[in-house]
């Protein structure tokens, strides 16, 4: 699954849909209940509570058991192959985000006030060891797809940081909604990660896909190639920004036409009940004041 088209569309499917209905929620929150809105790190759903954190625990296990045995991945002697090392290291990363799953469900089961402080730092825990993963990665890369993780360390960084950031300043808003953002991005960078590189149509003029220990690569035929293809990557990656920007803030005014304005109306019919209640007493006054001859 490593190096391959399906080994980065589905985590990154995950990633997308996980930051989409944390963004959803957020901003729903933050219009219906503004005054006591906080940031969650996950989200119950009605007839199924913990099913955001099933789903991740589902996903994670089916990528780690691809990732580890669907091919024999050790020598005879039980030792890792080097060409293999990045299967073993993807799998710690869906280990990782099975801890933070099933770690959040025994935490909301406690009545504790730093549950969601705690269930964050576990979130951090786990996105801190994608970062460490991509970062320390075995495999060198210096071509397109190393490129391309170099954005998705970034990436995890920001996801990372404002996690992290979400511990101590958990009635933000803004955090909340950056945070959902930027995972809704993560997911999607991965897709297109895995569509950009391992579909032929889409590899840069003057390079090609050829077998690498065990595995598909792109490679360029020569340096001003690469400098080329490096460079349609980074144009990529500042598109991807833009419309995720375009997306969020439409999204939000989309929710803002759903949610808001029904907050806002409240508001305002029981700011008129105020007023009325005001004119009242004083009509009532009045009436008072002709009654003594005052």
């Amino acid at each position: 699954m490593a190096g391959s088209l399906i080994g980065h569309f589905f985590p990154g499917l995950v990633f997308f849909l996980i930051g989409l209905w944390h963004l959803f929620n957020h901003i729903k929150l933050h219009f219906q209940t503004p005054k006591s809105f906080t940031i969650h790190p996950w989200f119950p759903i009605s007839k199924i509570k913990h099913l955001e954190l099933f789903l991740i625990m589902i996903g994670c296990s089916s990528h780690m058991s691809a990732e580890l045995f669907r091919h024999h991945r050790l020598d005879p002697d039980g030792t890792i192959p080097g060409p293999y090392l990045r299967n073993f290291e993807h799998a710690s990363i869906d280990m990782s985000f099975i801890l933070y799953a099933s770690s959040a469900i025994a935490v909301d089961f406690v009545a504790c006030r730093a549950k969601h402080g705690l269930t964050q730092l576990l979130a951090a825990v786990a996105l801190g060891q994608q970062l460490l993963m991509f970062r320390l990665h075995s495999t060198h890369h210096g071509g397109l797809e190393g490129q391309y993780h170099l954005f998705v360390q970034l990436l995890t960084f920001v996801a990372l940081t404002t996690t992290l950031m979400a511990i101590g300043f958990p009635k933000s808003f803004i955090l909340g909604f950056s945070r959902s953002v930027c995972i809704i991005f993560l997911g999607v960078w991965l897709m297109g990660t895995g569509i950009m590189l391992w579909t032929p149509g889409f590899i840069p003029k003057g390079c090609s896909l050829f077998w690498d220990e065990g595995h598909l690569e792109v490679h360029c035929r020569d340096e001003a190639a690469l400098r080329r293809a490096k460079g349609l990557i980074n144009i990529e990656f500042s598109w991807y920004f833009i419309a995720i920007m375009i997306f969020s803030v439409c999204f939000y005014l989309f929710l803002f036409g759903v949610y808001g304005e029904k907050v806002e109306s409240s508001s305002w019919g029981k700011k008129e009940e105020k007023e009325d209640e005001h004119h009242y007493d004083d009509d009532d006054d009045d009436d008072d004041d002709d009654y003594l001859g005052l």
